[in-house]
């Protein structure tokens, strides 16, 4: 740390052997975003980092990090010849200062780079060999650790040699330059503009400025800087190593585990600032489109953050990676706590609930991909619903009005969560509660134009479609669930996350009997009495959902003792009429199943009956005789759509009775 290296510096290699005789350098893994064909596409990671060349799966399997690298006796690096199995004992300083002076050379060429295109091919080539060099260091001391280390023993007084004088002292030594290079690169979020805008850039060229090669390195770095400390402490067996020489900043003594939790706090804190950056440009429509990275090389450091930190926290029953960015989420949402250390988060966050809810359903999409970097249907993730829920319970406090856009986004990203992490009946329950208050709801958005406009149905079929469409919710990957942001409002939304949790074949039966008392409950004369077209509409859907993917009979029967409540002649006729068309829509579910379908019939008929007498009556007035022709021509309609649609399914020996009853409402109608 307190050695100045200048650019004239030959260290002195012992033993001395000519070049010809080194290891020639292999181009180690790194972090590169450079553009490759079909590789977004195939959701699939860079072909040279450090997923693809199996660098994290080594790690988790405790395997050599690049074996088939440092195989001979001397080595190459920053130029000189080195003895392999030495070098990092002896030399430590003077190869981290040599580190030090690259890192240093590649920070002067950004900044004495020009726009000069004649210039663009050297700059290139100088700074990628500048970058090849660090990271290829870096990996000498992964592999290092890993094959040539000895775990320090209690030695007698007396002599020892000095080279094991030395050895000992590696892993404080380590920690030491550690800490010194996480000081030297800082953080993420402190990188010059001209620096940090190199993270968006995405052309299909292979010449890149200085400026993205040195962003590159500090990603490098900051993941080699966690890998070494992880591998050490490995090689140690649990051991706490100290360093000698300094204290972390907060005053502690610096050991291996406070540098790997401190850094890897900082680097987590970074990525979510970089998030925050990116979400302040996200459309509420574009929630599940735009990802909370800009490149391929912050998503594949989220997903190797996120391995690594489920392997040590089952291995070493440490934080998992869960618990880490929890906390730093509520941060965001709740601000420093008195006595908390301060991560460094920006205090003026664009919507931090929305923002939470984005980046928690982003990695959890993330958590989707396995060691080798391949995108799976199942999670590799555990899930974070006991944070997921506290979110919920916020988001849907009655004390604040939600606005419908806000809700939209919420409730969609609550439905991917149960796509990756299975349904769970608390979210289910703590959305009925707030939808059960706001059931007259228009649930429409008002900027999205005609598609943000909540419609009712207007015929039996498409009141019955409406509801079958909430009963198979898209894949996570297609490009409709992607779009019901726009296509659907909240509350149908929240119709799919519901169908989802009872189509659950793991429990047949149990989600039913977990959710049906819930909403059953909610129903009564006064409520019912309260309904709006848009709040008896959404009962409708309701309903048929539940009949759909639940027990028919029994979600039906409910359903039509509860429209039975309303009383005719206090009923406006457009609600009537929308009465009568959910009946005929449980009808039309009846006659799918092959069910019997005289009892809901009997009572539609009676109902069509009075409404049909009071019509043809001479004493009832013109007003009230126009108002009941809505609702009766609602059922002439759906009827003759039932017949209709029964008449089809009757060709598939739907039983005669049940066609003979479809076709006497018909003539009865008539």
């Amino acid at each position: 740390m307190d050695d100045d290296f200048g650019q004239s510096l030959t260290p002195p290699v012992s033993p001395f052997m000519p070049e010809d005789v080194c290891e020639p350098a292999a181009r180690p893994p790194c972090f590169t975003c450079a553009y490759e064909p079909g590789r977004e596409d195939a959701h699939m990671l860079p072909s040279d980092g450090y997923v693809s060349r199996g660098v994290l799966k080594r790690l988790l399997l405790k395997l050599d990090p690049s074996p088939t690298d440092f195989e001979v006796d001397t080595v190459d690096i920053f130029g000189f010849p080195w003895v392999t199995e030495t070098a990092l004992v002896e030399y430590t300083k003077l190869l981290f200062g040599l580190f030090r002076q690259k890192v240093f050379r590649l920070e002067t060429l950004v900044q004495s780079s020009s726009h000069d295109f004649s210039q663009a091919s050297g700059l290139h080539y100088e700074a990628e060999e500048l970058r090849q060099q660090c990271v290829l260091f870096l990996t000498y001391i992964k592999v290092f650790i890993h094959r040539f280390l000895e775990v320090p023993l209690p030695v007698d007084e007396g002599f020892v040699h000095p080279y094991c004088e030395l050895e000992a002292q590696l892993p404080s030594a380590l920690v030491e330059e550690l800490f010194g290079i996480t000081l030297l690169i800082g953080r993420l979020k402190d990188l010059p503009a001209n620096v940090q805008s190199a993270l968006t850039i995405h052309h299909q060229g292979r010449l890149f400025p200085p400026s993205w090669h040195l962003l590159h390195l500090h990603l490098d770095i900051h993941w080699c800087v966690l890998e070494i400390l992880h591998l050490l402490g490995q090689k140690m067996m649990g051991q706490v190593v100290y360093a000698h020489q300094f204290v972390d900043l907060t005053g502690e003594t610096l050991t291996n585990v406070s540098l790997f939790e401190d850094h890897l706090n900082n680097l987590l804190c970074d990525l979510i600032i970089v998030a925050m950056n990116k979400y302040s440009k996200v459309r509420p429509t574009e929630t599940l489109t735009s990802n909370h990275y800009y490149c391929a090389c912050t998503k594949e450091l989220w997903i190797i953050l996120i391995h690594l930190l489920e392997h040590r926290s089952k291995t070493q029953h440490t934080q998992s990676f869960w618990g880490y960015v929890n906390a730093l989420l509520q941060v965001v949402l709740k601000g420093v706590l008195p006595g908390d250390r301060d991560p460094g988060l920006p205090a003026n966050c664009k919507d931090p609930l929305g923002f939470t809810w984005w980046l928690i359903t982003h990695l959890a999409q993330l958590g989707m991909y396995n060691r080798n970097g391949t995108l799976q249907n199942e999670k590799q993730l555990e899930d974070n619903w006991s944070f997921v829920l506290e979110l919920l319970k916020s988001s849907c406090d009655m004390k604040v009005a939600v606005p419908e856009e806000q809700m939209r986004m919420l409730v969609h990203c609550c439905l991917s969560l149960n796509l990756m992490w299975g349904s769970n009946v608390s979210a289910v329950n703590t959305l009925w509660e707030y939808y059960s208050k706001n059931l007259n709801g228009l649930f429409s958005v008002p900027w999205l134009g005609v598609s943000g406009l909540g419609s009712i149905s207007p015929t039996p079929l498409t009141l019955l479609e409406q509801a079958k469409s909430c009963c198979s919710p898209e894949p996570m990957t297609s490009a409709s669930h992607a779009q019901l942001y726009r296509s659907a409002n909240s509350f149908l939304i929240f119709l799919r996350m519901l169908a989802l949790h009872l189509s659950q074949e793991s429990a047949p039966g149990a989600p039913w009997r977990q959710i049906k008392g819930r909403i059953y409950s909610k129903f009564h004369a006064r409520r019912m009495a309260e309904l709006s077209e848009s709040g008896l509409h959404n009962f409708l859907l309701l309903f048929l959902v539940l009949a759909r993917c639940g027990d028919l009979e029994d979600a039906a029967g409910r359903a039509c003792d509860l429209l039975s409540l309303l009383v005719p002649r206090s009923v406006p006729p457009t609600l009537c009429a929308l009465q009568w068309r959910g009946q005929l829509a449980l009808l039309l579910l009846f006659g799918g199943h092959g069910l019997d379908l005289a009892p809901l019939a009997s009572k539609l008929s009676s109902a069509f009956t009075d409404a049909a007498r009071e019509f043809y009556l001479k004493t009832t007035e013109p007003a009230r005789r126009t108002a009941l022709w809505h609702p009766l021509s609602t059922y002439l309609e759906g009827t003759a759509e039932l017949w209709q649609t029964t008449h089809t399914l009757a060709a598939r020996h739907i039983p005669s009775a049940v066609f003979s009853l479809v076709t006497g409402l018909l003539f009865q109608a008539c």
